[in-house]
């Protein structure tokens, strides 16, 4: 065996040492990725059912919207009736009450007046 054969084998050993000694962390490394993978794996399928159920509640969410929507409609349309109701009612029985109130204030004055023993002015001359 010459030096260079010699120098080979050592070399060679030396590269044996140093793959052995990385060999070590390659294999952590590989579990450690392999943990990752499966805890991810395992978030995706318990993050679906919650993407799912998120979609349901809020499309009953809109459903539920619309209804209150459809609702507040009805109660305005139902207001704006009640309110041209009352101003019908106030135009058609105020005016005739406010003319017999008018005519009966004025009978009465006029009752008044015809009755004996009143003095007025006129009698006082």
């Amino acid at each position: 065996m010459s030096f260079g054969d010699i120098a080979g084998l050592i070399a060679a050993g030396a590269f044996l040492v140093l793959v052995l000694l990385l060999a070590v962390p390659i294999i952590k490394l590989g579990g450690v990725l392999d943990e990752v993978r499966r805890g991810i794996r395992e978030s995706v399928d318990e993050f679906t059912p919650t993407i799912a159920q998120t979609q349901v509640t809020m499309q009953e969410a809109n459903h539920q919207l619309a209804r209150i929507d459809q609702i507040t409609s009805n109660v305005e349309e139902t207001t704006n009736n009640v309110n041209s109701l009352v101003a019908l009612t106030a135009a058609t029985v105020g005016g005739p009450l406010i003319k017999i109130a008018g005519f009966s204030a004025a009978a009465s004055a006029g009752f008044k007046a015809l009755k004996p023993g009143r003095r007025t002015k006129r009698n006082a001359k």
